[in-house]
Formats: C-alpha cells, structure tokens, sequence
C-alpha cells in the first residue's frame, strides 16, 4: 500500500535525481564546449572566413535581359568560368533596381560539365547539363530542378557602385575544390 509520504519521498528522489542529470548535462557540455571557443590562454578564437577578391564583371547599364556575360571569379583557373545574367525577374541573391541580376558558376555540381552555353532564357534557367541533364533554377538560388547533381550551383555574390557591378564572394563550393581559392 502506498502511503502520501512514499509519494513525498518519490517526488523529492526525481527532482534530486533531475537536478542531477540536468547539472551533469551542463558540466559535460560546458567542459566540451568551451575549450574549442576560448584557446589555452582564456582569449575568445577568431572564426576563419574566407576573403574573396572583389573583382568589377560589369555594368548595370551593359546587360540586356536574357543575354549572359561570361567571366572567371574567384580566379583566373580552369573551372571559376561563372555567368553574370540579367533576368527579367527578381532573383534570389539578385541585384539592382529590378533585384533581377545574378550570377553563377557554370559548372555542373554533379561532375563538372561545362554549362556557360546551356542558359535558357525563357525557363531562366542553366542547363540541361551535356553529361547528366541536370537543370538548375537562376530565380531561385541555383537549386536543382531536375538530373542527378544534389548541390545547388555556386552563386557569386554581387554589389553595385554606382553603374559598375563586382564580385564579393561564393556560396557554396565549385566543383572539384575543397576550398573555392585554391585549386
């Protein structure tokens, strides 16, 4: 027969015994947490972040819907081949008045198909790929619409001053590369 004070003592064991598990949890999390943030000496570590070039690919006053300007970024090497297109639209990621400019790698992410002369205007999209017939979407970040890649194209990110437009950065890895920079 349980009496009230078993239950007393039941309840008082499970928060004795949650306080535990809960001040266990927060010891082992701080302990294993904290050293990767703060090095021997106590001092906060810097996140690394890749510094890209900014490099002028162009002029708003240049573009003409629907027609590609080629160019290579983040560097000069096989495979940075990338896409500066006006749209029509806006775009995710896009620049300018209309928010409709933007610009890709044109390397497949599947295997690394050449695609700068796959643009097709009226779908705004880049592709079918030569090797797989992958397609990708320019309005909507890169995403795969259809084929076998599973990675987005890498975007190049853009900023205007005045009429001139420059690459700033990537997201996301180009084909083939551990680290867009380096080849």
């Amino acid at each position: 027969m349980v009496t009230h004070d078993d239950d007393k003592r039941t309840a008082k064991f499970c928060r004795g015994r949650r306080a535990f598990l809960i001040g266990s949890g927060a010891t082992i999390a701080g302990t294993m947490l904290l050293p990767p943030l703060f090095g021997m000496d106590g001092k906060a570590l810097a996140a690394e972040v890749a510094r890209y070039p900014n490099m002028r690919i162009g002029s708003l006053s240049q573009l003409k819907r629907g027609k590609p300007l080629r160019f290579r970024y983040p560097n000069d090497v096989a495979g940075s081949a990338s896409l500066l297109i006006k749209l029509g639209e806006p775009a995710g990621g896009g620049i300018g008045p209309d928010r409709d400019i933007v610009a890709f790698n044109s390397m497949c992410t599947h295997m690394g198909a050449p695609m700068s002369g796959s643009y097709q205007a009226e779908h705004q999209v880049l592709g079918p790929c030569p090797f797989h017939q992958t397609t990708f979407d320019l309005t909507r970040h890169g995403i795969v619409i259809s084929g076998h890649a599973t990675e987005s194209l890498p975007q190049v990110l853009l900023e205007t001053q005045g009429d001139d437009i420059y690459a700033v950065g990537l997201i996301g890895l180009i084909y083939g590369r551990y680290d867009n920079l380096k080849t």
